[in-house]
């Protein structure tokens, strides 16, 4: 059995790593920044923290909406396809910049890009 891609990225130390640069990212981006003005970032770091564990084949701790009901709101605010290209490339830099292996960073990004139509509740 190999390991799932939670255990090939680091764990749970570099999901929390991977968390915290992704989210200073994207509070520093205009574009996007906005839809998080009213969120309390301590508890949406925990449930990304705990969605990405799940989402890469770790503990899955994750008890909050689906991606659907999580976004409706903020798709209603306007958030569209350039808002989660923004969001998808801040995670790619993040990846890199964290020195996560290609191989690792292209199965993160293509888990990513499966949520658009969940996330942009189409």
């Amino acid at each position: 059995m190999s390991d799932s891609l939670f255990e090939r990225i680091g764990g749970a130390p570099a999901v929390e790593a991977a968390v915290d640069v992704f989210y200073r990212r994207i509070l520093a981006d205009p574009l996007i920044s906005h839809f998080f003005d009213d969120t309390d970032m301590d508890a949406q770091r925990s449930k990304q923290k705990a969605f990405l564990t799940m989402a890469f084949g770790g503990p899955n701790e994750y008890t909050g909406k689906d991606l659907s009901d999580a976004h409706r709101d903020l798709v209603r605010r306007g958030m569209n396809d350039s808002h989660f290209d923004a969001v998808a490339g801040h995670l790619q830099a993040t990846l890199e910049e964290l020195g996560v292996p290609e191989a690792e960073t292209g199965e993160v990004m293509t888990i990513a890009g499966g949520t658009r139509d969940a996330v942009l509740c189409r």
